[in-house]
């Protein structure tokens, strides 16, 4: 399977100015109508002017359009990976888990707390350069969303589609997520495996610090951030498209709190840190600096090195396009009016 990328992506917003040419081109189409109704009756104006089309302008412009959108592809040089190896380098691997049970839809972390998440993790893949990065979804039990990889697009493109729905069984079991955790690092030994949790820390399943503790004989570093407020705040959810408050079987609105206290033991026993989150900063960066000063092991990773560029195609239509243009006139030919090449006697 060969890998498509564009060279120069950003060139791609060009392609907005697409919808701005149909809106000028139809203002203008409205203007000529009325400036034509001016002149009199439209049959009359349609006799005095037979070579005059409907159609013509709107062939022109179209094929215009589509010479402009060739274009900006072709500037974005679209391109195919032609040659894949292997390709070795120092880095750290990180898995993240991030909590996506229902109290991670909670607002006290604008918009609220999972979104907010979501949004810094992004971020952070953004920037990663040599380091592989995994991510694991846990409510009551604990899934694997994404293995191990340098992919960093397809890691964006999964995160995207993170929810709570995903998770079938509702809770928070910080102690599944750690174990599956284990087992999704590479087999190399060495000291260069972190995960980082993120949760509002309200752990009802099973025991995060005796997990922690299997972890640090593995030689593998926890980091956790609390993401929330101590003081506590209701659960909105949206129910016929009504929004209400998340409540117990009693039918009392329940109420999710940071717990601070299991994410430091989790943090203190796994040799990491622990941060909490704001609404200015959720703290991925400073827990990163930290794993950036661990120690390096080489890592393997497959990667396109050669590309091979496809803009002659797109070069080609955006040629055609401008020539289909040119070649179609504005007006009727007098020669070829009476031609009826798809006319027949019923």
């Amino acid at each position: 399977m060969q890998l498509f990328r564009f060279a120069n992506p950003d060139y791609l917003y060009l392609l907005l100015l697409l919808p701005v040419m149909v809106v000028l081109f139809v203002l203008n189409e409205i203007r000529k109508r009325k400036s034509i109704r001016k002149l009199g009756n439209s049959e009359l104006v349609r006799k005095l002017l037979p070579e005059m089309s409907k159609s013509r302008p709107i062939v022109k412009y179209l094929f215009v359009l589509l010479a402009v959108a060739s274009a900006v592809i072709m500037v974005a040089r679209p391109q195919f990976g032609s040659k894949l190896e292997e390709v070795k380098k120092k880095g750290v691997e990180v898995i993240i888990a991030l909590d996506v049970s229902n109290s991670m839809l909670a607002e006290d972390i604008q918009p609220n707390r999972l979104t907010r998440a979501k949004q810094a993790i992004s971020r952070l893949v953004d920037n990663l350069t040599n380091d592989k990065i995994g991510l694991i979804v846990f409510a009551g039990d604990a899934y694997t969303q994404i293995p191990i990889t340098t992919d960093y697009v397809s890691a964006k493109m999964f995160l995207s589609t993170i929810g709570p729905e995903m998770v079938p069984r509702q809770g928070t079991a910080i102690g599944a997520a750690i174990n599956l955790g284990l087992k999704s690092f590479g087999p190399d030994e060495g000291k260069s495996k972190a995960m980082i949790i993120i949760t509002d820390g309200e752990n009802h399943e099973d025991d995060p610090v005796a997990a922690a503790e299997e972890a640090a004989k593995e030689g593998v570093v926890i980091h956790t951030i609390g993401i929330g407020s101590p003081q506590g705040v209701p659960i909105p959810i949206t129910i016929n498209g009504r929004t209400d408050y998340l409540k117990d079987h009693d039918g009392h609105i329940v109420i999710t709190k940071l717990d601070e206290d299991i994410l430091k033991k989790i943090a203190i026993t796994a040799g990491g840190n622990y941060v909490r989150a704001s609404n200015s900063n959720i703290g991925l960066d400073e827990i990163f600096s930290s794993i950036g000063r661990m120690d390096k092991q080489e890592l393997e990773s497959s990667m396109y090195t050669e590309y091979n560029d496809q803009f002659q195609i797109f070069a080609a239509l955006t040629l055609f396009f401008l020539l289909a243009e040119f070649a179609v006139m504005d007006r009727k030919n007098r020669r070829l009016a009476n031609i009826r090449l798809f006319k027949f006697k019923v």
